[in-house]
């Protein structure tokens, strides 16, 4: 019989155990992206089924390589499978494309412009804007080169750089681009690990006077920092006593633009 005359599946029948497995086996793929490993045993409490239902899902995920069984172990771990489904879907993400979204929504919701900006070759460069709707507004960023060391989005980037490139550039010499500027290589690198043990930054009219601004780590699949996200505005709109109120939801926004690049869990603070 061919699929264009088959009987259609009468709705609460058979398709609710089929779409009830499939939630179940990606629960499965979801326990073990944020376990590492886990037993059947364990799967099943927090599945809050049988043993032997949890089984039949490995089963099947194993034989398409989603989920491999370490030699020596009652455990299972995600397979080589899930790997070529996320350098697949990877290779399709955009940044700018990913975080616009994500950016507007973070800019209506303090009032202030947001920014997201990645490093190259020892700067940050903004990839994405997205403007208030306040009447002085940022200019725009996107496209610009600015200083890792003075720059919300530039500290946070800097401080989750691999340690033998991050002190090569706090000793090649730090510009000073206003009185508050760091140039200190031991007083940034404290600064540095501040930003890396609460998982935020903030500049404040480190880069030009009157400019203050928070940001964010964003991390990719694999658990790398690729991007920062900020929210820059005049001093007078974003003092410094405000900083903290506008924090959670730059770090909130940082998750979320994580997770749609693939992050598994909570960046921790």
């Amino acid at each position: 019989m061919s699929t264009e005359n088959a009987p259609p599946v009468p709705v609460g029948h058979s398709s609710v155990p089929a779409v009830k497995s499939v939630d179940r086996a990606l629960t499965v793929l979801n326990i073990l992206a944020r376990e590492g490993e886990a037993t059947l045993s364990q799967m099943a409490r927090e599945l809050d089924v049988h043993k032997s239902t949890v089984g039949r899902l490995v089963e099947t995920l194993l034989r398409h390589d989603l989920v491999e069984a370490p030699n020596g172990s009652l455990g299972y771990r995600l397979g080589v499978g899930c790997l070529r489904l996320a350098g697949a879907t990877t290779a399709r993400l955009d940044l700018s494309q990913e975080a616009q979204p994500v950016c507007d929504a973070l800019s209506a919701a303090i009032g202030e412009t947001a920014n997201v900006a990645i490093t190259r070759e020892g700067v940050a460069i903004n990839v994405c804007q997205s403007e208030s709707g306040s009447t002085v507004a940022m200019r725009n960023w996107i496209g610009q080169h600015t200083a890792l060391h003075a720059t919300s989005n530039g500290k946070v980037l800097l401080a989750h750089l691999p340690e033998e490139d991050r002190t090569a550039l706090l000793t090649r010499g730090l510009m000073s681009f206003t009185e508050h500027t760091l140039t200190s290589p031991q007083v940034l690198s404290e600064e540095l690990h501040k930003i890396r043990t609460r998982g935020w930054a903030f500049a404040v009219e480190e880069f030009e006077e009157g400019l203050n601004a928070v940001a964010a780590p964003v991390f990719d699949h694999s658990g790398t920092v690729i991007a920062g996200i900020s929210v820059a505005g005049p001093a007078y709109r974003l003092p410094p006593e405000r900083l903290p109120e506008v924090r959670d939801p730059v770090i909130r926004a940082a998750d979320t633009l994580s997770r749609r690049l693939g992050h598994v869990g909570r960046v921790p603070e």
